[in-house]
């Protein structure tokens, strides 16, 4: 889920940044400190908004930096159970397939693509024995969060599963969507 997160910091400015604005040399500085850091609360920050307000700068004697109170918002994703989320595989391995959901990839089980039995093939897919259907690099998929573990960012591990109505790669969907819409033409 993405959230704004109004955040209250000391920004620490580098002298590297001294010859821009101040209000550019924070954006920096933000940037360069925040974006792609786990929050205490398993919040990935992405990307800095807005900055609220700066306060006075403080020079630390021994230090070269200048440090300014900010307030500013952020853009942070968890994932969270049960979400339904959208997506593109990335990677397929003989134990499931890896799909980028926003900014962070998680893991589709082999047993949690299809209600179906699922095979590995050599050409990197994954395909049901009885409905054929096929698993690869690149189809845009819809699939629920059951598993999130994010400790940090380098160990977050966030489990999938497509077997439930409604989720599926995005071409599986629309051929049900179809396939009931003729089913409601020859009732008529």
């Amino acid at each position: 889920m993405y959230k704004i997160l109004t955040m209250t910091s000391k920004i620490r400015v580098p002298p590297k940044y001294f010859g821009l604005d101040v209000k550019e040399s924070i954006v920096k500085a933000i940037m360069e400190d925040y974006e792609g850091y786990l929050t205490p609360n398993q919040e990935l920050l992405l990307c800095l908004i807005d900055i609220k307000s700066i306060g006075d700068g403080i020079i630390i004697p021994g230090d070269g930096a200048i440090y300014y109170n900010c307030e500013f918002d952020m853009l942070s994703y968890k994932p969270v159970l049960h979400e339904v989320v959208e997506g593109t595989i990335t990677e397929i391995a003989e134990f499931g397939a890896f799909a980028k959901i926003g900014p962070i990839e998680g893991l589709i089980h082999q047993s949690q693509v299809m209600d179906d039995y699922v095979t590995y093939s050599k050409s990197k897919t994954l395909q049901g024995k009885n409905t054929k259907r096929v698993l690869k690099v690149g189809d845009k998929i819809r699939a629920r969060v059951i598993a999130a573990t994010f400790k940090t960012l380098q160990t977050a591990k966030i489990g999938l599963t497509m077997r439930q109505p409604g989720l599926g790669t995005l071409k599986w969907l629309e051929e049900e969507r179809l396939k009931a819409q003729k089913v409601v033409k020859k009732s008529d």
